[in-house]
């Protein structure tokens, strides 16, 4: 994976708005690489995206929190989201974000200014 992609992923994660959820797979597509979803959660796992990443903020496609080992408790994401205002729902397959009430519903305007944002910086 190049390092270009995790500038990119870096940029687009600390654009997620407090409060709100992002799924791996719709940062990987807004970083321009729409089939590097997993990309995204090995790049937040091992800290290759940097200080300052709002990792809690990034759930799965169905809105489970999966990303326990990126943090120092188990219970740690869910708590961070639940400090920002966002419900987690207890289930059996694990803890749950609802996307459509608390995801990122970034518009295509954004989609554009990240692509632009990229060729300008030349990533």
């Amino acid at each position: 994976m190049s390092f270009d992609f995790y500038k990119r992923a870096a940029i687009v994660c600390r654009a997620i708005p407090c409060g709100k959820a992002a799924s791996y797979g719709q940062i990987a597509l807004l970083c321009g690489k729409p089939k590097n979803a997993r990309q995204v959660g090995y790049a937040l796992n091992r800290g290759r995206l940097g200080d300052g990443i709002p990792a809690h903020r990034v759930v799965n496609g169905r809105g489970f929190l999966s990303g326990a080992a990126s943090f120092e408790t188990d219970d740690m994401q869910r708590r961070l989201l639940e400090s920002e205002g966002v419900e987690v729902e207890r289930t059996n397959d694990g803890c749950r974000v609802d996307l459509k009430r608390f995801g990122w519903h970034n518009t295509m305007e954004e989609a554009i200014e990240f692509r632009e944002m990229f060729e300008r910086l030349g990533i």
